[in-house]
């Protein structure tokens, strides 16, 4: 389970850490009668349980490690949800249909509370879908760069689209819309809580100070 983040504003200045300190490590003010503006607010984790979260698209690394970690080294894996949480990948020995191993990945959720024809009928499109013998092993081989995980998830998604007279997405679309940015905030996360680890306190100019130095930062690169 992931140490919870709190994040505090003195001194002009943001400050992580995994508990609240009493007294600011910048300036070494008490934090006894603090203003409401300077109370700790808890950061987003985002990491979710796959199995958790339904109808969604979910990333992993491919190694089964006990952390498994966004280390920017790692391989990542794909799979899609049912609505029972139950994980759909697609491997080189075929299509798996996992209950446990991602507990903990980077979640996108397709599909709205409120669709509630669509969700009656996903576990239907997916098993469906991951029974045809393109994803068979003995009828077509993974290949790491055309036929894998990632081409086995994205072409759910858009048979789903077609099926709902909606345009498809194209590999380019769905990773820069959907995927990257929370790969963004996954291994930010990740740095800070390194960072934390190690020193304590993760110090950095409050988002007021930077913004003005740096109107163009897009909402991704502000994330922490």
């Amino acid at each position: 389970m992931d140490t919870s983040v709190i994040k505090l504003s003195h001194c002009e200045k943001d400050i992580f850490c995994f508990f609240v300190p009493d007294q600011c490590p910048e300036c070494g003010m008490s934090f006894s009668g603090k203003r409401l503006e300077e109370a700790p607010v808890s950061v987003p984790n985002p990491f979710s349980n796959g199995h958790k979260v339904p109808c969604a698209f979910l990333v992993a690394p491919a190694e089964h490690t006990v952390l498994r970690d966004f280390d920017g080294q790692s391989d990542l894996h794909t799979g899609i949800t049912n609505t029972n949480g139950i994980v759909y990948n697609y491997t080189r020995a075929g299509v798996q249909r996992e209950t446990e191993g991602w507990e903990r990945c980077v979640c996108v959720p397709l599909v709205q509370p409120d669709m509630f024809s669509l969700i009656n009928q996903w576990d239907q499109y997916l098993e469906k879908f991951s029974s045809h013998q393109m994803w068979d092993p003995l009828c077509h081989s993974f290949d790491e760069e055309t036929h894998n995980c990632y081409s086995f998830t994205l072409t759910f998604i858009n048979c789903v689209l077609a099926a709902q007279s909606k345009p498809g997405l194209s590999k380019d679309r769905f990773t820069h819309t959907f995927v990257l940015p929370r790969i963004r905030r996954a291994s930010k996360y990740m740095m800070l809580c390194r960072e934390i680890s190690q020193n304590h306190f993760h110090i950095v100019d409050s988002p007021k100070r930077s913004s003005r130095e740096s109107p163009s930062e897009d909402e991704d690169s502000k994330a922490f």
